[in-house]
């Protein structure tokens, strides 16, 4: 058995969980996930806890037990607090500008970027340089965050570009004129 699927979900109240054969739906007041459960893996509620079990005692099981349990401890955070991802532009001219459900970059190319707000996710842009990427699938936030990032990564040598808020840069000496 694995340590980490030991160990129980506490359900908050206002969070109703669904179990079904092949997976487990979770609504709160953030939204609805509903989350697919790996073969040879059951949940079961009991007293406003959510417990995963494996329907057979097998070692090869034990990675998916953790698994699973992980994925649906980030359901219920999700759906209940939601998830939050931060970025940071640095560079002089670069800018964010939030029209609709678009994201319009000014990140130094010769043309703006236009980024394309998926569903389930909600950005805010502060500052014109502070972007918020906030949302109830924990993968889903990530993901977002990862693309923006990639339209204009940091520079090792400027250090210019889209970050992570708090994200530490090792900065590289350029070339020295002899």
């Amino acid at each position: 058995m694995s340590r980490i699927g030991k160990k129980p979900i506490p359900v908050p109240k206002g969070v109703t969980v669904t179990v079904q054969s092949d997976a487990v739906e979770v609504k709160g007041p953030k939204g609805t996930l509903k989350q697919r459960v790996p073969p040879g893996i059951k949940f079961e509620v009991k007293d406003a806890q959510l417990a995963a079990m494996t329907v057979r005692e097998d070692p090869e099981l034990n990675k998916f037990h953790g698994l699973a349990r992980s994925l649906m401890a980030n359901a219920v955070h999700g759906v209940t607090e939601g998830f939050k991802k931060e970025l940071d532009i640095v560079g002089v001219g670069y800018r964010a500008e939030l029209k609709g459900k678009q994201v319009v970059f000014a990140l130094g190319y010769s043309h703006p970027i236009v980024f394309e707000i998926p569903t389930g996710i909600d950005i805010a842009v502060e500052k014109q340089t502070h972007i918020t990427v906030t949302g109830a699938d924990r993968q889903l936030v990530g993901q977002v965050a990862a693309n923006i990032r990639r339209l204009r990564k940091p520079d090792p040598y400027k250090q210019k570009g889209v970050r992570y808020t708090g994200e530490v840069l090792k900065k590289k000496v350029g070339k020295t004129g002899a």
